[in-house]
């Protein structure tokens, strides 16, 4: 491990570099570093990097899955909720279903079972590379929503698809009303134990004396103890980390001072960077000891790759047809409910259908599948599972990645109003917080705003809705009136977005941001 130690770093520094440039010439970095990582892979000499299967998933997943349940508006996932539920559940289920067909059908020695389960693994698009390429392309709010929404839950859907199907392999049967029940359990029990810890952390945090230090320690610690803790109990260690990550974001304002929220948002955005820049790269690095091992079993390096791009093909053509399937049933259900949009155009399924890049979950649930049964039974076909993952993965991130921007300016997809225009909100998000200020203080304060050099000139501030003198020192009687109002600012901020669907969640938590600094300001002054 040592002698590996500047290798080790070596990456973490091209990792850096490569994202450095794939935002210099605007590409997603999760398709250069999974090509890096394949480039690096034929150098002789390079050590192999190995994890342990039953460690890829403690290690990597919890936080990702918690901080994208963070970054994830509750009120974006309420209101897009049934086509967030229909691909994230549905599509990923009839994508296991073709996936099994396909495989069963034309790959030697791939039962149904096995089939279910290279579905399993090969089904959830990712998040992190869908969020990568759209950066640097102009979407409307409705469709990042929708897919940040589908990729908080379809990687738990997916692995309980994996679970039933490796039971299945090992056993040799499928009891239906077992897994029924088992089913129920994994969903409710995850979801049970992820908010049941969520509110322990909650009042850990509310009641224990910590500092800023103390609560971002917390926050790291958190969603290790929901994924294991519903795992131990034989529930879904995803939908628990989903659940109670968003049930804590939800409640942030509460627990968490503005200083460990800045801070903490600091502290996630690297520890984030480096986990997804590692995993991306160890896609690439992972071949060689892939291909050996296929070798060693006979398959040809063609025949496995000609697999491994059936399977891409039965995603992508799958996935296109799950988009128009959606709005096919969205347009015949708005006749019987009330649906978010009763026409959402051709165009916007389409793109939806080519957003289906694989990465982070499908290696790691690939890698996962343990090399024997605990009878000593080696594994059927792990190697040229993993081998058409490893395909599936570059083909999608690679082919679909780096056309979707220019599909994208292509189609030139329609505004769908969903959200009031940005600078509109912005100026009349800043009118409402100086009239909420000035009614407190006229409330509060009467006396001391008359009084008051500094309160005056604040009131001065707001009433021409611009900003305050950054370097204006203010005095201790006048701190606590501040933080007070910024205290009302926020509270404002809450209820307004809960109450207006048009205003952008996004917009809001700029706002919240701007305010925690103003305490922090306040703070260090």
């Amino acid at each position: 491990m040592l002698e590996h130690f500047p290798f080790y770093l070596a990456i973490i520094v091209l990792i850096v570099l490569l994202i450095m440039l794939g935002n210099r010439i605007k590409v997603a970095y999760p398709v250069l570093l999974v090509l890096a990582g394949l480039a690096i892979s034929f150098i002789p000499g390079i050590p192999v990097l190995k994890i342990d299967p039953e460690l890829i998933f403690i290690i990597f997943l919890p936080p990702l899955l918690y901080e994208a349940a963070w970054a994830n508006s509750w009120k974006e996932l309420w209101h897009w909720r049934r086509i967030i539920g229909s691909f994230a559940f549905v599509v990923v289920f009839l994508t296991a279903i073709s996936v099994a067909l396909v495989s069963n059908a034309f790959i030697p020695g791939f039962s149904i079972a096995l089939g279910f389960l290279l579905g399993g693994i090969v089904s959830p698009p990712d998040a992190v590379s869908a969020s990568a390429i759209l950066k640097f392309v102009k979407v409307p709010k409705r469709m990042s929503s929708i897919l940040e929404g589908e990729s908080l839950l379809n990687d738990a859907s997916s692995l309980i698809i994996m679970r039933f199907a490796m039971v299945a392999v090992g056993t040799g049967q499928f009891v239906l009303h077992e897994a029924a029940l088992t089913f129920v359990w994994m969903v409710a029990g995850g979801v049970a134990i992820g908010l049941l810890i969520g509110l322990v952390f909650l009042k850990a945090h509310k009641w224990l004396p910590t500092d800023v230090n103390m609560d971002i320690i917390l926050t790291l610690v958190t969603p290790y103890a929901m994924y294991i803790g519903a795992e131990e109990a034989h529930a879904s260690g995803v939908l628990a980390v989903v659940s109670g990550g968003l049930f804590l974001s939800y409640h942030r304002h509460r627990f968490l001072s503005g200083s460990s929220r800045l801070r903490g948002e600091n502290v996630w955005q690297s520890l984030v960077f480096v986990l997804n820049g590692l995993v991306f790269i160890l896609i690439g690095l992972d071949l060689p000891e892939i291909t050996s091992a296929l070798k060693a079993e006979g398959i040809s390096f063609y025949q496995a790759t000609g697999y491994g791009l059936l399977i891409t093909a039965t995603l992508i053509v799958g996935r296109m047809l799950a988009g128009y399937g959606a709005l096919i049933f969205t347009k015949i259900a708005s006749h019987f409910i009330t649906v978010a949009d009763k026409n959402p155009g051709a165009k916007a399924p389409l793109i939806m259908g080519w957003t289906g890049m694989r990465g982070v979950v499908s290696l790691a649930a690939a890698l996962s599948i343990p090399v024997a049964f605990d009878n000593g039974v080696l594994f059927p076909q792990r190697n040229l599972i993993l081998y058409i993952t490893f395909i599936v993965i570059l083909v999608t991130l690679v082919l679909q990645g780096l056309t979707l921007p220019a599909l994208i300016r292509k189609v030139n997809l329609p505004d769908f109003n969903d959200h009031l225009p940005e600078e509109e909100t912005e100026a009349m998000i800043r009118e409402e917080l100086a009239k909420t200020s000035l009614t407190y203080l006229e409330q509060h304060h009467p006396a001391d705003m008359e009084q008051n050099f500094h309160l005056r000139k604040l009131v001065t501030v707001w009433q021409k809705q611009l900003e305050s003198d950054d370097n204006a020192v203010v005095p201790e009687n006048v701190k606590s009136i501040y933080k007070n109002i910024l205290e009302q600012q926020r509270t404002f901020l809450l209820a307004r977005n809960k109450a207006e669907q048009r205003i952008d969640e996004e917009i809001i938590r700029k706002f919240l941001h701007h305010i925690d600094l103003e305490e922090e300001k306040l703070n260090m002054g």
